[in-house]
């Protein structure tokens, strides 16, 4: 695989102990129909430098060959390393939320993994490094965008503004491919999981739940991911301008003010696990809905913000519209 980085060493300790201390990752990978895709990511698992992991697998019914792969996968492997258990069915975002109920207890570090990716070989290493051991936090990073043959495209543009509760209300900044949580971050998802109701994406409820709840979001301005691009993307790569372009149209379909709603309503159901100046942000966030003057007012008050200057222009056309 094509390095995207230069190695970083992890070289964590126990006060003045010169024992490393333990750190394993709970990899999760939600699949379906992924046998064109899945050994390439499988070998970008084997080939990181950073070994303490183990896989726990969410096969969501796929018919083709890619229980075979994961099986043959683990057959290589030492007992229990693999796991592969059956999905919802219900779509991706309710796979990997279904696969949070799966991590063990001496989990430190949790993962979530695309099929049809490939990861750098320092990825676990650099977030591992990069992430506190007790406050709850969440590391994620930018992706070279690829092609079907994993020949690269593009880098995903950096974010403009720091990531925050306020911005998280209003767009996602944590891509699920690359996002590794600490266990302090694992527990208040966890916990949001069981009240939660449908959420739009599992990456942006995540960024929204730990960034209100006070935790830390560290953005890697290197690359971690090849991130290839098909016909069955969940998620496309983050184009400028079809990004643009596509954000508009959901905007005057509705679909913008739906999602709205629906990130509203799992975050009301876990508002306890948040800070108090964060509750009373999700006040004004929820007024976005409310009357003309209501919306206008609460924009304001909140201080909500979306990257870039055209995608706030955007923001403030949706609250006067009615589309936000």
């Amino acid at each position: 695989m094509e390095k995207l980085a230069d190695a970083a060493s992890v070289t964590t300790t126990l006060g003045t102990d010169t024992q490393p201390m333990p750190r394993q990752v709970s990899i999760l990978m939600a699949v379906y129909q992924g046998q064109t895709y899945l050994p390439v990511q499988l070998r970008s698992l084997i080939e990181q430098h950073w070994q303490d992991w183990h896989l726990i697998v969410g096969d969501d019914g796929s018919t083709d060959r890619s229980r075979k792969i994961l099986d043959d996968f683990a057959a290589e492997l030492a007992p229990g390393r693999v796991r592969t258990v059956p999905g919802p069915r219900a779509g991706a975002a309710a796979n990997f939320r279904a696969l949070l109920d799966q991590v063990p207890p001496d989990a430190t570090h949790i993962a979530f993994c695309d099929q049809d990716d490939a990861w750098d070989a320092e990825k676990l290493s650099r977030g591992i490094q990069a992430l506190p051991e007790h406050v709850p936090a969440i590391w994620c990073s930018r992706v070279v965008v690829c092609d079907m043959r994993m020949q690269p495209l593009s880098l995903s543009p950096l974010p403009r503004h720091k990531p925050c509760f306020r911005h998280a209300l209003m767009q996602n900044l944590v891509q699920g491919n690359t996002l590794l949580m600490n266990r302090a971050a694992y527990d208040i998802v966890r916990a949001a999981n069981a009240e939660a109701g449908p959420v739009v994406m599992h990456d942006w409820w995540i960024y929204q739940l730990v960034t209100g709840a006070g935790g830390q979001v560290i953005y890697d301005p290197l690359p971690s991911v090849l991130y290839r691009q098909h016909g069955a993307n969940v998620v496309g790569a983050n184009n400028r301008l079809i990004s643009r372009l596509g954000g508009l149209k959901r905007m005057f379909a509705g679909t913008y003010r739906e999602w709205s709603r629906t990130n509203l309503q799992a975050l009301v159901a876990s508002k306890h696990r948040l800070t108090p100046e964060n509750r009373a942000l999700l006040e004004q966030f929820a007024a976005l809905h409310g009357s003309f003057p209501q919306r206008v007012g609460a924009l304001r008050r909140g201080g909500f913000r979306r990257q870039g200057r055209v995608s706030q222009a955007a923001l403030w056309l949706a609250v006067l519209l009615r589309r936000s």
